[in-house]
């Protein structure tokens, strides 16, 4: 890694300015500077460079950060890409800096209305890398971090595994992927002797091992078995059979040390609020004119936001609070980057470390685990340095992404309470991340699914809360109530027809058993479960025992009845599900992650009955068009009343309906 000069400083375009030296951001450089339109904005992007010391107690948690090579002042470098919109005059700016966490490197600052709304409210966005197992390619939020090694200089090595399905039919060479990313863990050795191979017909299925001559650490696309050597593709003599799920475990060599990607994060954002000691405010990128954060993270960034709090990292090591404000959104688990060998680019997939440690907000006792008590707020009650914290979820991360134990712990015995700094709200009825939105009474069916896709939105409600966040923040303004299924109201059951209420409809699939279970893994003794952190030295993870889940109760349609219901699932045109099966392949029936699902009504009672759907059809429960838009207008008002939806947001659904075909 570029060694950095004992000076520090920051380069904006050629501009050199001297900083006092600190161990943390040591320079920041401005490689683009581009005018955004002409509304006064400007998007800056560069690399910042930064130091770690391993020393400090807030940084101790970082694993195999002390087996990490140092520079002469004793601290570990590392190099974050950045991006930052703002307004040319920064006078101009409200003081109010939303961060927004990439996902997977991918993050787009000006996409939507996003940007729109903060614009006109003076705000900054910034973004930046935290991923380190990405590859640097334009376009992505990147971060570089050196390689542990053994205090010796010898060359640490773990066991790792990845695993293969659904293959095209004659694929001879796959490449070896670990949480979507190809390269996370490459061989300490090509020696298949000293890796195993094995495939099986079912995920419980007999394992069939494969002799270490039939395979080989290769590509065999343009010469035959044994193929050309390549450390991160593997080859099978006579090609895979897509009939099988394939599992490779071998051993690695070289871990990154992934968790400075949450030191990284602190350290920008504490500078960027900040600055440093008494630099001059004309000095700093921004003048030093924020004066409040807000975090926002979806999916695996929103996992992140958890880990991040959860880790300690909301402290900066001047003691000052990182996010006042923080939004991770339908993110159910933590992210296993903190580990050594981590694939932090994971979702969920079978023997991934995520929902293996403390998921819940308030103080809760995992006695299903024998993990003792805990709370991810723990680490920063006891310094005082808490977000407000928003958390949005939906229907999917019930099914894909095990919230369950979110709620009501391991135990599934009674709901866990939510601290006074917590919000959570739920959305009933969505897929990953929420639908296309609309009112549309026919939708193309998606190859991959049993169902239709689901476009029940989540953005509207989304909008609104990330509003209701930021005036909690600057304002002090409490958000609208806590809206979510709870067991005490009969708003979960285990995930069966029977229990949920589901209603028999022909040709559409049950939600019996149809979700992600809740494993408890072995991961060895190095292994830090309640922090998500350590090293994994058993691959695969034997399960120690399934735990119970729970998911949100339906109505007599099929509908979820709790949370922050969209207007198009209190106006519905049919079944909206955060499960769907899929059509076809090694998992043919089962959960397809991520996807939701849609059951359209009968347009009309004869054709429903025709069907033998026992759902009252469009025509039974609206009559007209005009009456259907009336019950949109009553369900938009409604949920702009209570705060879960903008003006703006409200009219808008409203005239969509109003242009719609229902019953027309």
């Amino acid at each position: 890694m570029y060694l950095l000069s004992l000076r520090l400083m920051v380069t904006v375009l050629g501009l050199v300015v001297a900083l006092p030296v600190q161990a943390d951001i040591t320079r920041l450089v401005v490689e683009h500077r581009l005018p955004i339109g002409s509304n006064g904005y400007e998007e800056l992007s560069g690399r910042a460079y930064g130091e770690v010391n391993p020393r400090h107690p807030l940084n101790g948690i970082i694993t195999d950060l002390e087996l990490t090579p140092r520079n002469s002042q004793g601290s570990v470098e590392y190099v974050s890409t950045f991006t930052i919109l703002k307004p040319v005059d920064m006078s101009q700016a409200s003081g109010v800096l939303p961060y927004v966490v990439p996902n997977r490197g991918r993050v787009n600052l000006r996409s939507g209305g996003f940007f729109e709304d903060a614009r006109r409210q003076g705000q900054v966005l910034v973004a930046s890398g935290w991923q380190a197992d990405l590859a640097p390619v334009e376009g992505l939020e990147t971060l570089e971090v050196p390689v542990a090694r053994h205090a010796d200089g010898s060359t640490i090595t773990g066991p790792v595994l990845a695993r293969f399905v659904d293959m095209p039919p004659d694929t001879m060479t796959l490449p070896i992927v670990r949480g979507r990313m190809v390269g996370t863990a490459d061989p300490a050795s090509l020696d298949t002797s000293l890796a195993t191979l094995t495939r099986r017909a079912s995920e419980g299925g007999v394992v069939i091992p494969i002799h270490s001559d039939a395979w080989a650490f290769a590509d065999c696309g343009s010469r035959v078995f044994p193929g050309l050597p390549d450390p991160r593709k593997v080859c099978v003599a006579g090609g895979f059979d897509p009939g099988y799920l394939y599992e490779l475990v071998y051993t690695a060599k070289d871990p990154k040390v992934h968790g400075i990607g949450f030191a990284a994060t602190r350290d920008l954002v504490a500078y960027l609020r900040h600055g440093r000691g008494n630099d001059p405010e004309g000095d700093h990128i921004l003048q030093r004119k924020i004066t409040a954060t807000v975090s926002q993270g979806n999916s695996q960034s929103g996992t992140f936001l958890r880990s991040f709090i959860h880790l300690g990292f909301n402290q900066d090591e001047a003691g000052r609070i990182v996010f006042d404000g923080s939004n991770p959104h339908i993110a159910a688990r933590l992210l296993a980057m903190n580990v050594r060998f981590a694939a932090p680019s994971g979702a969920a997939g079978m023997y991934e470390p995520g929902s293996d440690g403390i998921v819940w907000w308030s103080s809760y006792i995992d006695e299903a685990r024998s993990l003792g008590k805990g709370s991810l707020l723990g680490r920063c009650m006891s310094t005082g340095t808490c977000s407000k914290i928003v958390e949005t979820f939906g229907s999917a991360e019930f099914y894909n992404l095990r919230a369950s134990p979110m709620l009501v712990g391991t135990g599934a015995r009674f709901d866990i309470p939510l601290p006074s700094n917590v919000r959570r709200y739920y959305f009933p009825g969505v897929r990953h991340g929420g639908g296309q939105g609309g009112f549309d009474t026919t939708l193309d069916r998606d190859d991959c699914c049993e169902l239709l896709p689901n476009p029940n939105p989540s953005r509207y409600a989304m909008r609104a809360l990330r509003t209701a966040l930021i005036e909690w923040v600057v304002k002090g303004t409490q958000p609208p109530p806590s809206q979510y299924p709870r067991l005490d109201r009969g708003e979960l059951s285990s995930p069966t027809r029977l229990t949920l209420g589901f209603p028999t409809i022909p040709g559409v699939p049950l939600p019996d058993g149809v979700l992600v279970p809740l494993f408890e893994y072995d991961y060895g003794k190095e292994f830090d479960y309640q922090d998500l952190s350590g090293v994994i030295t058993i691959q695969p993870p034997p399960v120690r025992q399934v735990l119970p889940t729970l998911v949100p109760t339906v109505d007599a349609d099929g509908n979820e009845t709790s949370g922050v219901a969209s207007v198009l699932h209190q106006v519905p045109l049919g079944t909206y599900t955060g499960w769907n099966t899929i059509r076809q392949g090694f998992y043919k029936g089962e959960i397809r992650r991520n996807a939701g699902g849609y059951i359209p009504f009968a347009r009309t009672r004869a054709e429903r009955l025709v069907k033998g759907d026992p759902r009252p059809s469009l025509e039974e429960r609206y009559g007209s068009h005009e009456n259907y838009v009336a019950h949109v207008r009553v369900a938009a008002e409604r949920l702009v009343k209570g705060r879960y939806l903008l003006q703006d947001d409200a009219e808008r659904l409203i005239n969509e309906a109003e242009a719609s075909l229902v019953l027309k």
